[in-house]
């Protein structure tokens, strides 16, 4: 009996709550209600609010009662997760709920997939997105946000500690971003499956720039991206030493070059200056190729390197080299596809030759050996001839210079006799003008 009369009063403190906020209370609907009352009393316990827009509560419920809620939750101190999906909201609703929630400092995680928000949506959220202090992680796949949406909702997210925004199907063309206006922290953007072409991919190319970039993960699948795209795109990593996974597949106006230069971006063999300066931290570059080029097969090959020496550029580039650089046929394969027609050995200075070969035998075998001595012979010995002209060369110099020192030396005897003759003559003539003048004293 006491658990009824237990049940029966809490139905009749939601009956309570459910006036307050203009909802018409429905038996099923407690969870909810138990959840909204939970949150109006900061309870330590209601560390989540979910609903759904296929739930009548969710239908039924008026805007007053969405600002009341917006209060409590500026207010409560546990929530930590709003997730409001699938036609929760839309942007009356929205305008609504942020009237009232205008900060927040324990929601971490926001889930408004799958609704009917705009950029007006958006925009009645900027209050809340600039004082929700721990937020960390914002979904918005699947709505109509467009461009003005998401350009102002990254401007909103400037001094957010935010690490993770998805905004997935969701219209986006173009990507304006500003360098004094960007997330110091985030580490993950989803951006698949909108309209994204070069001018987008100019906008997210600042996040990617300089010695500040933070982010770690880029999935771009499924947009308008060209070559022009993948170029700017390309550039910008060039420098970059965060960035480790970009997603590029079904972008289909990607040709066989724009794939060349993603190559080429992980493992230029054009030098062994561009293959050390190569992108080291990309551990993941997914592309879409259709043809078997061997594209696909290098840049896993360069990736997989750079994750193998995670946080060693330096041990990525050296591995890069002795995989890709000293192994004839595979040198042959990647300068087939970049179009470089010179050999390696002639940038070696011939003097570290014979470590270099030591070290192929090492890593490749013998018969590798064979072929990288074939290649390297004529600079081997014009290595040996140059050594030995040299060497002639000096000792004909040395030569010369020990008949010099020869010379030199019989010269400055001949001197020093001539310097003690006329002392000696000097020294005679000294002592006849003496005894002249004792003669004459007498």
């Amino acid at each position: 009996m006491f658990v009824h009369e237990q049940i029966e009063r809490r139905h009749e403190q939601l009956q309570m709550f459910n006036d307050r906020i203009n909802y018409e209370y429905e038996d099923d609907d407690e969870e909810w209600l138990a959840d909204l009352e939970g949150i109006k009393d900061n309870d330590p316990e209601t560390t989540v609010l979910s609903g759904s827009g296929d739930e009548n509560y969710i239908q039924d419920m008026a805007g007053e009662g969405w600002e009341e809620l917006g209060r409590d939750i500026a207010n409560n101190t546990y929530l930590e997760s709003l997730d409001l999906n699938s036609g929760t909201l839309n942007d009356d609703r929205m305008s609504s709920f942020f009237r009232g929630l205008t900060r927040s400092s324990s929601i971490t995680d926001v889930n408004f997939s799958d609704n009917e928000l705009s950029a007006a949506g958006v925009r009645s959220m900027v209050p809340f997105l600039q004082n929700a202090t721990n937020l960390r992680e914002m979904d918005l796949d699947n709505n109509n946000i467009q461009s003005e949406g998401f350009n102002m909702l990254f401007r909103a997210l400037r001094d957010s500690p935010i690490e993770k925004l998805s905004c997935l199907s969701c219209g986006i063309e173009s990507v304006q971003i500003y360098t004094n206006c960007m997330p110091r922290n985030l580490r993950r953007l989803y951006l698949s499956s909108n309209s994204i072409n070069a001018d987008g991919c100019r906008g997210l190319a600042k996040l990617l720039q300089g010695g500040d970039s933070t982010l770690n993960n880029l999935y771009l699948r499924n947009n308008q991206i060209d070559d022009e795209g993948v170029q700017v795109l390309a550039e910008a990593l060039q420098s970059n030493t965060s960035l480790m996974m970009l997603e590029l597949s079904a972008n289909r106006n990607i040709s066989k070059q724009a794939q060349i230069l993603l190559l080429k971006l992980v493992n230029d063999i054009s030098s062994i200056k561009a293959t050390l300066q190569s992108n080291h931290t990309l551990k993941c570059l997914s592309v879409e190729i259709l043809d078997d080029s061997g594209i696909q097969r290098y840049i896993i090959m360069a990736t997989q390197i750079n994750m193998k020496n995670k946080n060693n550029p330096e041990a990525a580039g050296r591995k890069k080299m002795i995989q890709a650089q000293l192994h004839s046929g595979r040198r042959a394969e990647l300068a087939a596809l970049q179009g470089i027609d010179r050999s390696l050995y002639s940038e070696i200075d011939p003097l570290h030759l014979p470590e270099v070969l030591s070290l192929i035998a090492q890593r490749h075998g013998q018969g590798e050996l064979y072929a990288a001595v074939l290649s390297s012979i004529m600079t081997l010995f014009s290595t040996m001839n140059r050594e030995k002209c040299i060497q002639q060369e000096r000792d004909y110099h040395a030569a010369k210079a020990a008949e010099h020192t020869a010379k030199v030396e019989e010269l400055d005897k001949e001197l020093a006799t001539i310097k003690e003759a006329a002392a000696a003559a000097v020294r005679n003539q000294d002592n006849v003008y003496s005894q002249s003048n004792k003669r004459r004293r007498t």
